[in-house]
């Protein structure tokens, strides 16, 4: 595409904040949303401020749910936004997705690329419900062009609670802090019964041995955790296996209610 100004780019480079997207030149804000609410450092203009951010949180809280409400049972898939796509977990990730999509779940995603993207695409390309949950980040990075549903958040809370309340299970390829994050969330609420039966599968046994190995040699007998929290995790290096996992809890909650 051209203009009397010369070759326009199609496909420019963004970032999002909230539900804005910035391109160009306008994306090169230094701040997020979130760092400006946690930031307590400055003036008092909090005392003014932050009663009236509530309506700001409110308002992603309804959108997403709003969003959400009509979603199909669904498994979140977390993973490494930095896999490069001729990476073999890329392409674990588009076949989990695909698997998922052909027993009927939806497959939800951070949105972003890498292992997020690659698990869309499975999804998608099986005909499935692809959905991704963007956050604004300072760094650019849209949602993936693989995201049939996309809802991006502001707040990183926001967007934790629309992953749990729209999953029946986690599913963590290997992954940095970001998936860190949301696996212990995720073990936090099962173990304190704060959700329901919430299957967490770890997939890839030589990246996440080590973790599995700390928790149940280091953690277990200093008696931080029990055996039972400890059952809470399932390891393993095979897709069939991971589905299995997620449809037996989901039947097994199905019967139960």
């Amino acid at each position: 595409m051209t203009t009397d100004n010369g070759p326009v780019d199609e496909h420019p480079s963004e970032r999002q904040r909230g539900p804005v997207t910035l391109r160009r030149d306008r994306r090169h804000e230094l701040t997020t949303t979130d760092q400006r609410l946690l930031d307590s450092r400055g003036h008092t203009d909090w005392v003014h401020t932050d009663p009236w951010r509530v309506q700001r949180i409110q308002a992603e809280f309804v959108e997403g749910f709003g969003a959400l409400a009509e979603l199909p049972s669904a498994v979140t898939v977390f993973g490494s936004a930095r896999t490069p796509r001729d990476h073999p977990e890329y392409q674990i990730g588009r076949e989990l997705g695909a698997a998922l999509a052909s027993e009927g779940f939806a497959c939800i995603t951070g949105g972003g690329p890498g292992v997020m993207e690659a698990v869309n695409r499975g999804c998608s390309e099986a005909g499935g419900f692809s959905v991704g949950l963007g956050i604004e980040l300072p760094f650019e990075q849209g949602l993936n062009p693989w995201v049939d549903l996309g809802v991006n958040f502001r707040y990183f809370f926001v967007r934790k609670t629309m992953f749990i309340k729209y999953s029946q299970a986690f599913i963590c390829l290997p992954g940095g802090f970001g998936t860190l994050d949301e696996l212990f969330e995720a073990l936090t609420l099962v173990q304190t019964k704060k959700v329901t039966k919430f299957p967490v599968v770890l997939f890839g046994t030589q990246y996440w041995q080590g973790l599995y190995d700390w928790i149940r040699d280091s953690m277990l007998p200093a008696g931080k955790v029990s055996d039972t929290d400890l059952d809470l995790l399932h390891l393993t290096d095979d897709i069939d296996d991971a589905v299995r996992v997620v449809t037996e809890a989901h039947k097994a909650w199905g019967d139960a209610h």
